[in-house]
């Protein structure tokens, strides 16, 4: 069974962002000792910014503290060459991604402006593996998940912008219109610009409009991208925690075997004000540590094979491919 697991999804610099937060803090499921027990060798750090007031500031201090985090001795920045070597043996390798472009361009500001912030994000983190366009509402270049609108004009100059930075764009967030328009964008313009939806279920096991419906799904397989298995609840099943094998069986239905990956979007959801959703994550998928057990469930149920590709290989054919 593997030792090396891949996540694509977690909110650990947007928790940071508390000066009271630590790397070590057991409240968060992507904190640095479950990361370790868990036998994590690469963890996506999302930056995260709703849209609205100061998002560009959350933007910047979240990449700021990615840039620290880099240097600390349990951290390293990974790349395909170097996560096998030996001095990184008992650290973790991160690699940063934005979720929601508001992160780094508000609403009101010029798109040159933007796009330097942009930069500035991209020289803190050396790298930025995806950019996911939106969060859950509209912004000024696209429809989220919880809109109904396409892609924007500014969205078309975004998708311009990052068309040659060997970044991939994040359906997680998007409307099913704006993940659409990006297809038919960049399929138009001829770029080559990878896909990934980083911490996404399936609509047809579990109706959530943060899950993808099988056409989207369909699509991001046909381009050799990624679909990170998402372990909150709300996207698995409310009452069911193996119904994530079933989301699983249903990605390899729709011929996914190369794409399924893992996703699991932990972050600090004790003061979440909905407190219907309280717990967010079942037992079994409580936090980083639990990927072992995940892994051997998916060795047992479907094959070593599928394990060693939903937990790393998947993943790692596709940063090999972006980087």
């Amino acid at each position: 069974m593997s030792t090396m697991n891949i996540d694509l999804h977690c909110d650990l610099l947007y928790y940071l962002l508390d000066p009271n937060a630590t790397i070590d803090d057991l409240e968060i499921g992507c904190s640095l000792p479950y990361l370790k027990e868990g036998q994590v060798k690469l963890q996506i750090m999302a930056i995260y910014a709703g849209t609205g007031a100061e998002s560009t500031r959350y933007g910047l201090k979240q990449s700021q503290l990615f840039s620290e985090l880099i240097k600390n001795d349990n951290f390293f920045l990974f790349n395909k060459d170097n996560y096998q070597s030996s001095e990184h043996k008992n650290q973790v390798g991160i690699l940063a991604a934005i979720e929601n472009a508001s992160a780094f361009c508000d609403e009101n500001e010029s798109l040159d402006s933007g796009f330097k912030k942009l930069e500035n994000i991209i020289q803190n983190t050396q790298h930025v593996l995806y950019l996911g366009i939106t969060h859950h509402s509209e912004n000024r270049f696209g429809g989220g998940n919880h809109a109904e609108v396409g892609l924007k004009e500014d969205g078309k100059v975004l998708i311009d912008y990052i068309s040659d930075k060997k970044m991939a764009i994040d359906l997680a967030h998007t409307s099913d219109q704006l993940a659409y328009d990006i297809f038919t964008y960049i399929d138009q313009k001829n770029y080559a610009v990878p896909i990934v939806a980083s911490h996404s279920n399936y609509r047809t096991v579990y109706k959530n409009n943060r899950n993808l419906p099988d056409e989207l799904a369909q699509e991001v397989i046909k381009r050799n991208g990624l679909i990170g298995l998402n372990f909150i609840k709300d996207y698995v099943d409310a009452d069911h925690p193996e119904k994530l094998y079933e989301h699983i069986q249903y990605g390899l239905e729709l011929g996914a075997e190369n794409n399924i990956a893992y996703g699991a979007d932990y972050f600090y959801w004790k003061n979440h004000p909905d407190l219907s959703r309280h717990p967010f994550f079942f037992p079994e998928h409580a936090n980083a540590s639990v990927y072992p057990a995940v892994n051997k469930e998916i060795e047992e149920r479907f094959s070593p094979e599928l394990e060693e590709k939903i937990s790393h290989k998947n993943a790692l054919r596709f940063i090999e491919s972006v980087l």
